[in-house]
């Protein structure tokens, strides 16, 4: 089962879905750059709180980082890594997808 449409993702932007991965169900953070989307569980290696400040809303910084919601950490876009904030070094949980007949998919 598709994740969401490519067309379901503002390209630069930021959408929520949810995913049964090793078993349980994770929200996931997927963020769109052209025809490529990247995605990480929404839960913030800080204090394991989700990012988004809003159901599916994810605030993004003049700079082009991701930012936690509940305690600022900002994320950079390509490995989900924290360049800023309390849990600095440390990244958001890849979850490997993969983009298929317009379609986001979780990768097999």
């Amino acid at each position: 089962m598709a994740l969401i449409t490519l067309d379901g993702i503002a390209d630069g932007g930021f959408a929520e879905t949810e995913a049964v991965i090793a078993g349980d169900a994770e929200s996931l953070i997927l963020y769109r750059q052209g025809e490529a989307v990247r995605a990480w569980l929404n839960i913030c290696p800080h204090a394991g709180r989700r990012l988004d400040w809003a159901p599916g809303q994810f605030l993004k910084s003049r700079e082009g980082l991701l930012v936690c919601a509940a305690h600022g950490a900002s994320f950079e876009l390509v490995q989900g890594e924290c360049v800023g904030g309390p849990c600095r070094g440390e990244a958001l949980r890849v979850v490997p997808v993969e983009v298929r007949d317009g379609q986001v998919w979780l990768a097999p």
